[in-house]
């Protein structure tokens, strides 16, 4: 007898099982359909984010932070740590834990919330009948009133570097190394080639980042991109912008990349090469040919504003649709979307939702830079505040970077939130919030900020907005 369900969701990432999870507590009879498996190939949850993207990145951020410190921070501290090593399998070891903890955890709230666990590739046909293949071949059909796609996303490949998984890696691969390379190099000075980056060149391999584009961080503020690209390549990572990867070829463990940029024709030979140029939509398979959703030029799952897809009862949220490629996105359609199925009017601002790259200082936004707000003919006013001025970052060690609050010059209104600095995604997760609700930089201004801290420099750089800054000289307006 076939299963009937009133939302079937295929994929269990943070799109996935967060809409799964939702569906369930607003009482709909709910399935979620996975077939990503571990190491030891049992089914793991949570989609690329939680196995081998957000979290373990994170975990290995910190633990390389953490050593870089004990060797180049903890002196001015009046602390002597001689001898500091790095045991390189046992930071992958503890990023595996935290892996398992938080992927047994969403299949806890699964069971917590009466969601079905169907074990499989999902597939969907037509009149929303949904194919289930087990890892064994055997395959399933379950019936349901509504079918959410959140299928994820996978690293690009490109032709000229050819993953192998040894020498040349992408984005996975780069959080399974059990040494340190000498010579690592990077395609694509995008979030995840920075982080990546980061982690193993303060662990002390001397690390080359490709860019094809000429311009660094196209996507984030003029200011900030411009300060990331001086800090971090003050912290020794090589960024070479303009650089087009022509061709690479392995020899004795080695790489040789071929790259053109403005001196010609270049090699660079390094021990691994990570490849992260970007990532594509996951619809392999997944869409019979009378299933009636439509894809776009760029193969991404054609959807509306509130996620719906051509078919009436289907939806796809996620990396599969257009917009930011984030785990934040994705949970929030997907809660929007179950909520929607249930007879909600939820919608979502989708000008609101922050970026962040987690280097050190971390580099986060929301909102519109200046340049496009310029771009767009809006006159504006701006506030900076350094964090050398702050007093809670000195006491820290660490006083990198700047916010700066950007305001509609006949309004107030605050039109965005850029970070460079210590807790960047703290700080404008707080100016995303006052932008919610319609903040302006007066607003800010006038709220009390705990003394002494990182937050401060939002307030400080809000009244900088006009004029008002305390602890630093206000510029004066012409």
């Amino acid at each position: 007898m076939t299963q009937k369900f009133d939302v079937v969701v295929i994929g269990a990432g943070p799109g996935g099982y967060v809409a799964a999870i939702k569906a369930a507590q607003l009482g709909l009879k709910t399935a979620c359909i996975e077939k990503y498996q571990d190491k030891e190939g049992k089914i793991a949850l949570g989609g690329t984010c939680l196995n081998v993207g957000c979290i373990p990145s994170k975990a290995l951020l910190d633990s390389s932070y953490k050593y870089h410190e004990a060797h180049a921070g903890f002196a001015i501290h009046g602390i002597e740590a001689k001898g500091v090593t790095i045991d390189v399998p046992a930071m992958v070891a503890r990023k595996n834990g935290i892996v398992k903890n938080l992927t047994g955890g969403v299949s806890t709230l699964f069971k917590a919330n009466g969601v079905t666990l169907l074990e499989g590739h999902g597939k969907l046909l037509a009149n929303k009948q949904v194919e289930v293949t087990a890892g064994d071949g055997t395959t399933q059909v379950v019936e349901a009133t509504n079918v959410i796609l959140a299928s994820g996303s996978t690293p690009v490949d490109i032709p000229p570097a050819p993953v192998n998984q040894d020498t040349i890696v992408d984005s996975t691969g780069a959080l399974e190394f059990q040494a340190v390379p000498k010579k690592l190099g990077v395609i694509g000075a995008g979030v995840i080639g920075l982080e990546l980056g980061s982690v193993w060149a303060r662990l002390g391999a001397e690390v080359t980042v490709l860019e094809a584009l000429e311009k660094f961080l196209p996507a984030a503020d003029d200011q900030v991109a411009k300060e990331a690209l001086k800090i971090l390549t003050k912290q020794g990572l090589k960024i070479r912008l303009g650089a087009r990867v022509t061709g690479s070829e392995v020899k004795k463990k080695q790489v040789n990349v071929n790259f053109t940029d403005a001196d010609g024709e270049q090699t660079l030979t390094f021990d691994k090469l990570i490849v992260s140029v970007g990532r594509r939509p996951v619809t392999t398979d997944l869409l019979a040919a009378d299933s009636g959703v439509n894809l776009d030029e760029r193969g991404f799952i054609f959807v509306d504003d509130y996620c719906a897809t051509s078919v009436p009862g289907v939806y796809a949220i996620g990396d599969v649709v257009r917009g930011a490629m984030l785990a934040h996105k994705a949970s929030e359609e997907g809660v929007m979307v179950a909520e929607r199925i249930a007879g909600h009017k939820a919608q979502m601002n989708y000008d609101l939702i922050p970026s962040v790259i987690y280097t050190h200082p971390e580099i986060a936004w929301v909102g519109k830079t200046e340049q496009v707000l310029k771009a767009e003919g809006v006159a504006v006013n701006v506030g900076t505040f350094p964090f050398a001025a702050s007093g809670r970052a000195m006491a820290a060690n660490d006083t990198a970077g700047f916010v700066k609050v950007i305001a509609d010059a006949k309004t107030d209104r605050v039109l965005g939130v850029h970070v460079i600095g210590p807790a960047a995604a703290e700080l404008v997760q707080q100016g995303a919030i006052g932008m919610e609700f319609g903040t302006s930089a007066e607003d800010l201004g006038m709220m009390v900020f705990s003394h002494p801290t990182m937050s401060e420099a939002l307030h400080e750089a809000a009244l900088a907005v006009n004029g008002q800054a305390i602890h630093i000289a206000n510029r004066k307006k012409r």
